[in-house]
């Protein structure tokens, strides 16, 4: 696809694909944000696209719903945080002694090698299975549970 056929796809198609996503999302901004994302995706994949497999326009609806659903994953994964934090108690909670914790914990974590350190953030920031983690890693499970068994250690033996 040459750079005027991409041209003229963005004039063909922008307008119904921003209908199309605004009318799925419910949110005009995210609209803008994916239809940029997409003809970007196009833009960058445009000399692999195959007349023969898709009409451009299925290929360019292919790559929205794929961000589309990529974007909603994201969505589910920061409400799901969210709801695991604390919410607020009647007593106000000690505000230094939980920045004192956090400064204790960040401290040890220094202790830990790369690999240690990246495993603990999959497994308690990213809220990943130790299954996800190998799998994401490429590497055998018995030996990304033995590093999150070892982080663990030292860091409770650092921190007491």
């Amino acid at each position: 696809m040459e750079r005027e056929d991409f041209e003229r796809l963005y004039e063909q198609h922008a307008s119904a694909l921003y209908g199309f996503l605004v009318y799925r999302t419910s949110d005009a901004a995210l609209a803008e944000d994916l239809l940029a994302d997409t003809f970007e995706r196009a833009l960058r994949a445009r000399k692999r696209f195959d007349r023969r497999k898709a009409s451009e326009k299925t290929w360019l609806y292919t790559i929205a719903l794929n961000l589309l659903r990529d974007s909603a994953r994201r969505r589910g994964s920061e409400l799901r945080a969210l709801e695991r934090m604390p919410h607020e108690e009647a007593e106000p909670p000690d505000r230094l002694a939980a920045i004192e914790d956090r400064d204790q914990l960040s401290r040890a974590m220094h202790i830990l090698s790369d690999e240690e350190r990246e495993a603990v953030a999959l497994r308690f920031g990213g809220d990943l299975t130790v299954p996800e983690i190998a799998k994401l890693l490429g590497q055998p499970l018995p030996r990304v549970e033995g590093r999150v068994y070892r982080s663990l250690r030292k860091l409770r033996d650092e921190l007491g």
